[in-house]
């Protein structure tokens, strides 16, 4: 079994970095990165990873709005996505909520929490996948 494949999608190189070695080291994750909302639309489509973590605020495409056109396409409808963002404002986090996104994740995140965080959103168990992260 291979372990899943999750696509970090943000504007921030520094937060891209943070999130794939959280996952791709403590968890065995594989990850795709993509700068924005546009690529990763294109990502989503051609490499269908098995969620995706997508930042809300970005130039150009936003997260908003990338949920809206990965759910309309056929091809991504069905890949999970948790938005992650840094406003604490409950009003902008109930605005979200009310997306059909599986979950909304704060930054900052704990780093070695991320993967455990994200398999407990989505119902992934370990056996499911075969992988071997130590934090799970």
């Amino acid at each position: 079994m291979k372990p899943p494949c999750v696509l970090i999608v943000d504007d921030d190189t520094d937060s891209r970095e943070v999130i794939a070695l959280s996952l791709e080291v403590i968890a065995g994750w594989r990850v795709l990165l993509a700068e924005g909302g546009a690529r990763a639309v294109e990502c989503a489509t051609q490499d269908r990873p098995d969620a995706i973590l997508l930042d809300v605020m970005m130039p150009g495409l936003d997260g908003p709005a990338t949920l809206q056109r990965l759910k309309a396409a056929h091809s991504t409808s069905q890949i999970p996505v948790i938005f992650l963002t840094v406003t604490s404002r409950s009003a902008d986090r109930r605005a979200l909520s009310d997306l059909p996104a599986e979950a909304v994740l704060l930054k900052p995140f704990d780093p070695f929490l991320l993967a455990r965080n994200v398999a407990e959103i989505l119902g992934w168990r370990q056996e499911r996948w075969g992988w071997m992260g130590g934090a799970l």
